[in-house]
């Protein structure tokens, strides 16, 4: 099992809108990170100094942070925490990350407060890009969502020819469904399963948590309802649930991820370079033999775009 490193939350100062860090490793050695016109005052400050001692370092200065927006389901599995420990070791460049759902990932990127997002929503991705925030929308790896319920299956969703079959069953209010209702890409997923089936949920079965997808697990099990989750997220969590995979397999139910960097016209600060050469490692042999090597309790939870199966066109496996 690879072990995820302990890993610090830290405010960032001086962003166009609030963002939270996540600090592989804790604080660098040097503190925190500051940016905007007080790195700028320090900077002077400092070369004032060394001025006057002449006592000023020829160290070479540390790479840029690269900044990054993403989903709960890359950052609670540990998948990031292991791949930005491998690329700060081979580059030298810290990866700071925000976790956070699908639409609020894409909303930072286009506040310019990241210089990359990593989302899960093929649509909205797309849209992103072609209102001009995104550069392009680059394929990295993919998985699946899966129908959890509890052992007994009360709506019978198991014996479902499909995933639109699976929720019209649940529609009946057997259980409860939980929703993410959070705008996340499994939120989106989920919408829009419920309108290929021709379904509006609505009564007191559909519960809208407006969380993350590790509250919504947790709510799921305790009221013995249905949920739609990610493969990687219920694999790191499945040793505490008494949920099972009831339904999965489904082309509907290919979950694509993809990199895209934010475009730089509006932000002309963005680290651009960084979030390229970022995209350029993960989508490398390198970055994807290492997507493929990640696992939970010896389950794969990721597959990289480059595995045999996978549509290049980033819509996730070619097939059930």
């Amino acid at each position: 099992m690879n072990q995820p490193p302990r890993a610090g939350v830290h405010r960032i100062a001086g962003l166009r809108s609030p963002l939270r860090r996540r600090v592989h490793g804790g604080l660098p050695a040097s503190g925190s990170v500051i940016f905007g016109s007080l790195a700028h005052g320090l900077m002077a400050c400092g070369l004032i100094a060394c001025g006057l001692l002449g006592a000023c370092s020829s160290e070479k200065e540390a790479p840029r942070p690269i900044r990054m927006a993403t989903t709960t389901s890359t950052a609670n599995t540990g998948l990031l925490d292991y791949l930005f420990e491998a690329f700060q070791h081979e580059t030298g460049t810290e990866v700071q990350f925000v976790a956070v759902g699908t639409g609020k990932a894409l909303k930072h990127g286009e506040n310019g407060d990241v210089d990359i997002v990593m989302v899960h929503a093929p649509k909205a991705e797309k849209d992103f890009v072609a209102r001009g925030c995104g550069i392009e929308r680059v394929p990295v790896m993919w998985n699946d969502f899966v129908v959890l319920g509890p052992g007994e299956d009360p709506a019978e969703v198991r014996t479902s020819g499909d995933v639109t079959e699976v929720f019209r069953r649940i529609d009946g209010g057997a259980r409860p469904f939980i929703s993410r209702g959070d705008d996340s890409g499994t939120h989106k997923k989920e919408r829009l399963i419920w309108k290929a089936a021709g379904v509006q949920p609505e009564g007191r079965w559909y519960i809208e948590a407006g969380q993350g997808m590790d509250a919504c697990l947790m709510m799921a099990d305790e009221k013995r309802g249905y949920v739609l989750c990610d493969r990687g997220s219920y694999l790191a969590r499945r040793s505490n649930l008494e949920l099972e995979v009831l339904f999965a397999g489904d082309s509907l139910l290919a979950n694509p991820y993809a990199l895209i960097a934010v475009a730089p016209e509006r932000y002309p600060d963005l680290n651009t370079a960084g979030a390229q050469h970022l995209i350029e490692w993960m989508t490398s042999p390198r970055g994807q033999a290492l997507i493929a090597a990640f696992r939970v309790e010896d389950e794969v939870l990721f597959h990289p775009v480059s595995e045999t199966g996978s549509d290049p066109d980033g819509v996730g496996p070619a097939g059930p």
